[in-house]
């Protein structure tokens, strides 16, 4: 039905009534790009997606007609522009396809325009190029930094929440949003899991970030003198302990995220205040580093997720990790089952995550002896090492749609294989 539309909209923007045997020509070449991948080369390589064979669909059927111009009839032909409108990516576009046009001596002329690039038939910057990527925080906070090490010289988008990084990609504003879900002392960042399920984005792939936690004060501070420590509320219980042997008697308040703790301190020239946030903080806002390395656990790592619009293809050339979420409605017992269709096939889980189901938080169970039972409801969210290309992950996620009643993938991506070090200073 796919390759019909596409037909159809390929003729309405080319064929002309006076043309039936180009019109057949035309069907042939189209059907035989489609089925039979024969498709256009390009010199950058376009992958074998849908998008691809219906951009080099459109190629083809401008070369066809282009053969023609020099036999056909001047006023019933087609010219250059009418058949150099294609639909590349579904989108109407008047682009050069680099088509040298035949005339009467057969003699052909030179392109007057540069060819066609694979950039031309992306909808969005290629990978870590002038992407524009949405994080939560302000600059120097350590999202930014998984941002960049994620996609390097991007646009980094600061947001005031997660949320709006969230909508920033939904609404265009940005490509990309980088945003943490877990970290090796604090745990999961549920705010995230919960985001992930009410929003349509893809999961991409995946950063994670050794976290290198500093105490920051306003130049010629001392520690004796400070009255309170701000940052985040994951920084804060991830250096308890190392702020109590300091000696500090000291008031902790939790603010928005570890750069903004700065900021504010430097906005405000708060001088009985500091900040646990990182070294390139500050840098930023200008302040000094009473004690480096404060963490309490040196192995301290948070992971990120990156976000997109569409979903990538996924390989099996590399390691791949997919994330899922689903859930049932007789409640936590079909758990088993579903954990059993990995075992079964080998795979390995890497996390599993349960929430509150927002829409049903509470199941009622009659029972003639006890009366109402009340249960809580829950979503699982699970990740697994393999590729959505596998058939054993496919044959697995086919056996766990039959125990659920909600089952979504939320992206197959490659995994974050960077060799791991313990934190330490820039």
């Amino acid at each position: 039905m796919q390759a019909v539309s596409t037909t159809q909209n390929l003729n309405s923007s080319v064929i002309r009534p006076s043309k039936p045997r180009r019109f057949h020509q035309l069907t042939r070449s189209f059907i035989r790009c489609v089925y039979h991948n024969d498709s256009v080369q390009f010199p950058n390589g376009v992958g074998l997606n849908r998008a691809d064979w219906q951009s080099s669909c459109a190629i083809l059927s401008s070369k066809v007609f282009s053969q023609d111009q020099g036999s056909g009839d001047k006023s019933t032909a087609p010219s250059n522009s009418d058949h150099l409108a294609a639909a590349v990516n579904g989108h109407k576009t008047s682009i050069d396809l680099n088509l040298v046009p035949i005339e009467k001596n057969n003699k052909p002329q030179p392109p007057t325009q540069k060819p066609l690039t694979i950039t031309d038939l992306s909808p969005a910057p290629m990978h870590g190029s002038q992407l524009r990527v949405a994080y939560q925080g302000v600059p120097g906070a350590y999202s930014e930094a998984a941002a960049g090490k994620a996609y390097p010289n991007c646009e980094a988008i600061p947001c005031d929440q997660f949320e709006v990084a969230f909508q920033a990609v939904e609404l265009w504003i940005a490509d990309r949003a980088v945003l943490p879900v877990e970290n090796s002392l604090g745990g999961s960042i549920h705010r995230n899991y919960d985001l992930l399920l009410r929003h349509r984005l893809h999961i991409v792939g995946e950063v994670q970030l050794p976290v290198h936690h500093c105490l920051l004060a306003l130049p010629g501070v001392r520690k004796e003198y400070l009255a309170r420590v701000i940052s985040h509320p994951q920084a804060l219980s991830q250096c308890e302990h190392t702020l109590t042997k300091l000696g500090l008697n000291v008031t902790r308040e939790a603010v928005d995220d570890t750069a903004g703790a700065a900021e504010y301190i430097a906005a405000n020239n708060l001088r009985d205040t500091a900040a646990i946030a990182s070294a390139r903080a500050a840098e930023l806002y200008g302040l000094q580093i009473l004690a480096d390395g404060i963490q309490d656990d040196s192995s301290n790592v948070t992971r990120f997720v990156m976000l997109a619009r569409e979903p990538i293809i996924p390989r099996t050339d590399r390691p791949f990790k997919t994330s899922i979420v689903f859930a049932h409605d007789k409640g936590t017992s079909v758990l088993f089952k579903v954990l059993s269709a990995f075992a079964f096939r080998n795979i390995s889980l890497t996390k599993i995550e349960s929430r509150p189901h927002r829409n049903r938080p509470i199941r009622l169970v009659d029972d003639a002896n006890v009366g109402t039972a009340k249960h809580f409801e829950y979503m699982f969210y699970v990740d697994f090492e393999a590729s959505m290309a596998e058939v054993r992950a496919q044959n697995a996620l086919a056996e766990v749609q039959e125990f659920t009643s909600f089952l979504r993938v939320l992206g197959s991506y490659p995994m974050d294989m960077t060799p791991w070090c313990p934190s330490s200073g820039d």
